[in-house]
């Protein structure tokens, strides 16, 4: 009796082909299909969805398009920057607001 077993890698792999298979048929089986090629449209417009709209969490938020075109170092040092120019806006704004309480209560 051979005793078959799969790698590590190949286990992550089968394991994430297999949650995006059930991705894609959790959204295709929201609706009814009455022609195979309606069916082959939504699967058409569910793999560009997933690969150019859909924000992944293991991929730092990223779409998956983005990294394959070497997108995802740019985007996040953007979301980065804007990240600390909101905090520092935050900032002054809570301590001029602070400044004018204050001022009022003097």
């Amino acid at each position: 009796m051979h005793a078959f077993s799969l790698g590590l890698h190949a286990r992550v792999y089968l394991g994430k082909i297999e949650r995006w298979h059930r991705s894609l048929k959790n959204q295709i089986l929201l609706e009814n299909y009455y022609f195979p090629d309606e069916l082959q449209d939504r699967i058409r417009q569910f793999v560009d969805y997933y690969n150019h709209e859909r924000y992944h969490e293991s991929l730092n938020n990223l779409t998956p398009a983005d990294v394959f075109n070497g997108r995802g170092q740019s985007i996040l040092d953007e979301r980065k920057k804007i990240k600390h120019q909101t905090l520092a806006m935050r900032r002054r704004m809570y301590y001029d607001n602070h400044a004018k309480f204050s001022n009022m209560m003097s």
